[in-house]
């Protein structure tokens, strides 16, 4: 029986397809629990009750895993060469929901990561999440050495931006532990001067009553009246912070999965409103758009352009 090394799962990882591996001992998150309960009181998670439940999970990945001691977390860019043609009455599509549905891609990776590395120790045990459960994901890719968290709380990285999606896998394995890059954000507020609603109301602080995403995908009832004539045109999610960042602009580094090119990245006003259920599920059938369902994007146009 093999002992699972940094260098196995990094070769392993690499050759499946992830761009960016990191790996951190599983510890209790005192500090960051106490910043995610004082963003819940402020009420900065709006509808999201998700983000109130499980909070135990969330500070003690062993509530998860019993036998957790580490954390291998991993990065898969999504950023591809291609750009909004910003036509008036088009509504935009934020980058990461241009292609294929994300996790579909990425829990058939950690799959295969999983059971290669099962399969050089019979003992290894993990369980894996891809934003789907009760783990702080960005905190750990942080602690993972995989970037610094950026002033609109999107983890940066200083070679390919902050273009790619978190992967975290929790496992009764030790590693010698990544270092954490240091915040390179300096002086910049350009993600926090651009953001149309302020929704960046302090550095590494969103509300999500006044953030675009928020309210085109996971608001469920109507967008707050007072947003109108401010959303500049995005139909599904946004991109402006990420977009304005010149961690972003300094570095073009592209996927090399083609699922993740653009078969939807804007869709035109009439076009949404010409849709039946029929027509939205077949054109939207493995896209994450499918998350804010026919009503939602229907309701978006209508925000958007009437």
């Amino acid at each position: 029986m093999q002992t699972i090394t940094n260098d196995i799962v990094i070769s392993k990882a690499k050759a499946i397809g992830f761009d960016l591996v990191g790996f951190v001992k599983a510890e209790i998150l005192e500090a960051e629990t106490d910043k995610l309960n004082i963003w819940l009181e402020k009420k900065y998670h709006a509808g999201m009750t998700f983000m109130e439940t499980n909070i135990h999970k969330r500070k003690d990945l062993k509530k998860i895993l019993p036998e957790a001691k580490s954390v291998i977390s991993l990065g898969l860019i999504y950023n591809t060469p291609f750009y909004h043609s910003n036509e008036k009455d088009s509504g935009k599509i934020s980058r990461y929901a241009w292609g294929k549905d994300y996790h579909l891609i990425i829990w058939d990776m950690l799959d295969k990561l999983e059971t290669e590395l099962k399969e050089i120790d019979e003992n290894f045990k993990s369980i894996s999440y891809v934003d789907t459960g009760p783990v702080m994901d960005k905190v750990w890719a942080v602690k993972a050495g995989l970037g610094w968290l950026g002033k609109h709380t999107n983890v940066i990285n200083r070679e390919v931006g902050s273009w790619f999606f978190i992967a975290n896998i929790i496992c009764n394995c030790e590693f010698n532990y990544s270092e954490e890059i240091p915040d390179f954000c300096g002086d910049c507020t350009a993600c926090i001067e651009a953001c149309p609603t302020d929704a960046i109301v302090q550095p590494y602080l969103v509300d999500s009553n006044k953030c675009i995403s928020y309210q085109t995908i996971e608001n469920k009832a109507d967008i707050p009246s007072e947003l109108k004539g401010k959303f500049e045109n995005w139909l599904f999610g946004c991109d402006i912070c990420q977009d304005v960042c010149p961690w972003n602009k300094k570095f073009s580094v592209t996927t090399l999965l083609k699922d993740f090119y653009p078969k939807h990245s804007e869709i035109s006003y009439s076009e949404v409103m010409e849709l039946d259920e029929i027509t939205f599920k077949e054109k939207f059938s493995d896209s994450p758009v499918k998350r804010t369902k026919l009503s939602g994007l229907k309701r978006n146009a209508r925000f958007l352009f009437e």
